[in-house]
């Protein structure tokens, strides 16, 4: 006999349900949230569970590692699928929802997610902090040009490297502004500081990835999209066609059928929004800047006279998504054209 068992994840507690090859309830048991307290709940069940089930999750991610180096057979499901599959219940609980994971392990109605490898995970850490710290520059910059907006004083246009002098020549005199964006700027100089630190980690850890440097040979493909696109998809062999990138980052439109209704909507959004913005900069600056001649920018081109630009921005996204791939799988450089080169 088989045997199933599902977790829902909590930040303290996780509920576990054991379920055996013919749906019947076995066992339901609140364990600590850490890896060594449900490997030890395991080991004492006394019943050999074939495959362990969690929610994907930023915490499953620290469980489900923890589970298989213990010898433990455990997958993470896709959010949207188990969602879907336990909207049905009227009265949701995480004692149902881990009853329900554990069905679907049994009737085997999941998707596995890929878990990404230990230094993917560092990378993807170093962006999220970079661009968080990136975010919270531009607010106090502009929340500094809004106060003193009102009170009449414009920046303008100004460098990064001049911004500072600039607002201390504005505010010189007021005893109040001096007081408040003194501050601001105070907190705008530690966030520069750690953001330009996080920038050169980031410089470098792409400069010493090989994979990072073909990839940058593709044009409006730098250091930042490089690593990000390489962090998401860690391993390229887990897609069979290059083809599929598109839609894992939900870059291919949405489509409802259904009677006499056929509809295409836009885009679907799903999947890693960074690395859908990064691809979607990568090609806004491949048609926007000038950057040497591709015949990808000529197919680019020849799709915004008929869509127009901003199809054409994001089908160009998705084909270089597509590029990307094939050029890590197929470990060459960007073709520049499509003539085959001379053996």
């Amino acid at each position: 006999m088989e045997y199933y068992a599902g977790i829902d994840v909590s930040l303290k507690d996780s509920s576990v349900c054991v379920v055996d090859g013919a749906g019947q309830l076995m066992r339901e048991v609140k364990v600590a949230s850490e890896p060594e307290a449900l490997v030890r709940f395991f080991d004492e069940l006394g019943l050999p569970v074939s495959r362990i089930g969690l929610e994907a999750g930023p915490l499953s991610l620290w469980l489900h590692a923890g589970l298989l180096g213990a010898g433990l057979d455990a997958v993470l499901l896709e959010t949207r699928h188990v969602k879907a599959a336990l909207s049905a219940m009227t009265v949701k609980t995480d004692r149902k929802d881990a009853r329900g994971i554990a069905q679907l392990l049994r009737m085997g109605w999941y998707r596995p997610v890929h878990a990404k490898s230990a230094p993917c995970k560092d990378t993807r850490a170093l962006l999220v902090g970079r661009k968080l710290l990136q975010g919270k520059l531009l607010d106090v910059e502009l929340s500094i040009r809004g106060i003193l907006r009102g009170y009449g004083l414009k920046v303008g246009e100004v460098s990064r490297g001049r911004f500072e002098a600039r607002i201390r020549e504005l505010i010189t005199g007021h005893a109040i502004l001096e007081t408040v964006i003194g501050a601001m700027m105070t907190a705008r100089t530690a966030l520069w500081n750690e953001f330009t630190r996080l920038h050169r980690e980031m410089l470098k850890i792409a400069r010493a990835d090989r994979i990072c440097r073909r990839l940058m040979s593709a044009p409006g493909v730098g250091a930042l999209v490089a690593l990000t696109y390489r962090s998401a998809v860690d391993d390229p062999s887990r897609f069979g066609k290059s083809g599929t990138i598109g839609a894992y980052f939900g870059l291919t439109p949405k489509k409802y059928q259904s009677g006499e209704t056929d509809h295409d909507g836009g885009v679907s959004k799903v999947g890693d929004a960074m690395v859908r913005t990064a691809l979607f900069e990568a090609a806004h600056t491949m048609l926007t800047r000038a950057v040497s001649f591709s015949s990808l920018k000529r197919w680019a081109l020849d799709v915004a006279k008929r869509r127009g630009m901003k199809r054409a921005k994001v089908a160009l996204a998705r084909k270089l998504g597509v590029v990307l791939h094939r050029m890590w799988v197929d470990a060459t450089e960007f073709r520049w054209s499509n003539a085959v080169p001379a053996a």
